[in-house]
């Protein structure tokens, strides 16, 4: 009986310390998306917004130059205090990436909004961590509660959101113990920013939409199943692609610009010269809508069957041009946008539907450039339905493999390696391995 108690007292301890931190990451998140979209809205009504960018890209550097210290470090120092708890996530990584992203996307940066919304719920959870002077296990579990309840409030995925929390750390592992406080935590947030009025957008395919149960809980078809495992492959590659170029122009900025703010005001110019090649704003900021109907958006992708060949690449350059330079901002949605880019392209090509396979690149690439083939086939599930949940399982297991070592987040661990390779040390991070391969490259 006294162990019983013991547990419901140790439960409602949890439920005090997670329900009111995911509240007020939620009010955040719901703050930013609104501010997002405020920003947004006032670049399409202002164009020339464009050609401030690379003094946007000045304000940024210098804001981070000057107050940032380890908050530059981003989701990564959130996983390393994860790993092994030190001197915590600062207190102004939330206010200074809330406020970075706004710059960057009202100047027209191509980034994303996840990034942000992790490094919100970090910092919120880490602040709180340091004032009752927790003990390091439980640092760690409220810091994935931080990242679940800032992932599930900006997309309104509050499942995807708890499962991203605890496969994102370690690749081929997932800690189930702190499954159910990350679950009310992303449910609490969500529910939180919705209570606000932040929307999020709602995204639909036209494949199969009229469909009479009980088919409407599962849809295989072989010829579309083995194309699909095709385009998966494909999905991986560009998720590796992303990744590693984002990662290598970075390295070029930081190799050949010693000093930091202008690295994003350099890059700023470049993303201009992009704007001028491609003679289109499609590929600026969020590319989640419009106010130009005939834009390429995620929602036109998904919608419409007009092909568009090379609107993946572009989307894919713009983003790492922006992140690579230093402006602040997720990578996921501009993934999204790749993704459902590169999958409305190999519909055409593989004569398949092109609304299901913009939907299954949507996710696929996700999970290969994140190395979360779970929370991104939820994710698939949460946004597009029961109907392709076996289309979208297998494209984010396939690409999941297919991208191998590689990801968007250098302090990911590898706990299982995808392939048999003698030569990994246990929990070694991806940014020792590719350090260790460049040294034995030379």
């Amino acid at each position: 009986m006294t162990s019983r108690i013991q547990q419901l007292r140790s439960a409602l301890i949890w439920l005090a310390l997670i329900i009111p931190s995911a509240m007020l990451i939620g009010s955040i998140c719901a703050g930013f998306l609104m501010s997002l979209h405020y920003v947004t809205d006032a670049r399409f009504a202002s164009p020339w917004f464009i050609y401030l960018l690379p003094l946007g890209g000045l304000l940024v550097g210098l804001l981070y130059h000057h107050f940032g210290g380890k908050s530059d470090e981003g989701n990564n120092l959130i996983m390393d205090q994860i790993h092994a708890p030190g001197g915590g996530v600062p207190t102004r990584m939330a206010p200074l990436v809330f406020l970075g992203t706004i710059i960057t996307h009202l100047f027209g940066g191509s980034a994303g909004r996840e990034g942000t919304a992790v490094q919100i719920g970090g910092s919120i959870a880490s602040t709180l961590c340091r004032r009752l002077r927790l003990d390091p296990d439980s640092v760690k579990v409220l810091l994935m509660c931080g990242i679940a309840a800032g992932f599930g409030a900006v997309f309104g995925t509050p499942i995807a959101g708890a499962i991203f929390a605890l496969e994102v750390l370690m690749i081929g592992r997932i800690r189930y113990e702190s499954l159910l406080p990350c679950l009310i935590a992303a449910i609490t947030a969500d529910w939180t920013c919705r209570l606000w009025g932040a929307h999020h957008t709602h995204y639909a395919i036209s494949y199969l939409t009229s469909i009479d149960p009980p088919s409407a809980f599962f849809h295989l078809e072989l010829g579309i199943f083995l194309k699909v495992i095709l385009a998966a492959i494909l999905f991986g590659l560009a998720g590796t692609l992303f990744a590693k170029l984002t990662h290598g122009i970075g390295h070029v900025f930081k190799s050949t610009i010693k000093y930091p703010p202008l690295r994003p005001f350099i890059g700023g110019f470049i993303v201009i010269g992009l704007f001028h090649l491609v003679g289109t704003p499609d590929y600026l900021g969020l590319g989640v809508w419009s106010n130009n109907p005939d834009a390429v958006t995620i929602s036109s992708l998904l919608s419409s069957p007009e092909i568009h060949h090379w609107s993946w690449f572009w989307k894919l350059l713009f983003t790492a041009i922006t992140l690579g330079a230093g402006f602040k901002g997720g990578e996921v949605t501009p993934l999204f946008f790749i993704g459902a880019a590169l999958g409305n392209v190999l519909a055409w090509v593989l004569n398949a539907p092109p609304s299901l396979f913009a939907a299954i690149g949507f996710v696929a690439i996700f999970a290969g450039a994140t190395n979360t083939p779970i929370a991104c086939t939820i994710m698939g599930i949460e946004l597009f339905g029961a109907t392709h949940g076996i289309y979208l399982a297998i494209a984010c297991l396939i690409a999941y493999y297919a991208s191998g070592h590689s990801g968007i987040y250098m302090s990911q661990r590898i706990a299982i390696p995808k392939f048999n390779d003698q030569d990994l040390a246990p929990e070694i991070t991806l940014k020792e391995l590719h350090s260790k391969k460049n040294k034995r490259n030379k």
